[in-house]
């Protein structure tokens, strides 16, 4: 389903971008996936959302820790955002940025599990996060690269209730929630931070990513068959990781 209205508690449900050049990142995503931009203006801090179809698909802001590159964040809902920053801090995570009310919105907590990857909870108010999922132009996925794969998945599924997909081998975990796919991970290879990536569907990989270099990114993996789609790894201007994919059955 591509347009949504909620999200079960321990479900990825937004993510957003810090940029050292909102106007100009804005752009390179708009000209990328047709997104527009709804700046909030100063109140906000800089802060705005990238609509598809007048809906939002994902956050843009100011980069906030300008001794790091940027880098796109993913918000897992859940019920209570101070009951699940416990829970993180219980299971050996870190919170990061307290829980914090962003206006009417949500309440939300930024974090880092065991092995050093951020995160961010949200607990939705007047915002669920991403509207349209799983479609071209929209966040379609996120996966886990860590240097401890065991450790990593007993800290998400203690703190989320996710559960282990049985059919992964010893180098990969794929998480469930209620049975379904939700995401997945990998123990990093060679010169691989650990992160969570973050996946966008597009309707031709091979398009795609010449696009992002006309306008402006980088090509670091080029589009191949990655078993769920034809994927690619990329990244904007200012140096931000993230992957496309053509998806071969709908996420």
């Amino acid at each position: 389903m591509a347009d949504r209205t909620s999200y079960a508690p321990g479900t990825p449900s937004f993510v957003d971008i810090g940029s050292p050049d909102v106007t100009a990142a804005a752009a390179f995503y708009g000209g990328l996936f047709g997104w527009g931009h709804n700046d909030f203006g100063p109140d906000a801090g800089g802060y705005g959302m990238l609509t598809m179809r007048g809906r939002t698909v994902a956050g843009i802001g100011p980069q906030q820790s300008p001794d790091m590159p940027p880098f796109w964040t993913v918000y897992i809902t859940v019920a209570d955002a101070d009951a699940s920053g416990d829970a993180v801090v219980a299971a050996g995570g870190t919170i990061v940025v307290p829980a914090m009310d962003v206006f009417e919105a949500g309440r939300m907590v930024v974090c880092q599990d065991p092995g050093g990857s951020f995160f961010s909870l949200w607990e939705p108010k007047e915002s669920i996060g991403c509207e349209i999922v799983n479609e071209p132009g929209s966040f379609c996925w996120n996966e886990l690269a860590t240097t401890d794969l065991p450790a990593a998945r007993a800290f998400y599924t203690q703190v989320f209730g996710w559960g282990i997909d049985p059919g992964v081998d010893a180098s990969a975990a794929a998480f469930t929630l209620g049975g379904e796919m939700l995401c997945g991970s990998h123990t990093a290879g060679e010169g691989e931070f650990p992160a969570w990536s973050v996946w966008f569907a597009v309707a031709d990989c091979e398009e795609s990513a010449a696009k992002v270099t006309a306008l402006g990114g980088s090509v670091y993996v080029a589009p191949n068959d990655m078993g769920f789609g034809i994927g690619a790894i990329v990244a904007d201007p200012d140096g931000a990781v993230f992957g496309i994919a053509k998806l071969h059955a709908p996420a």
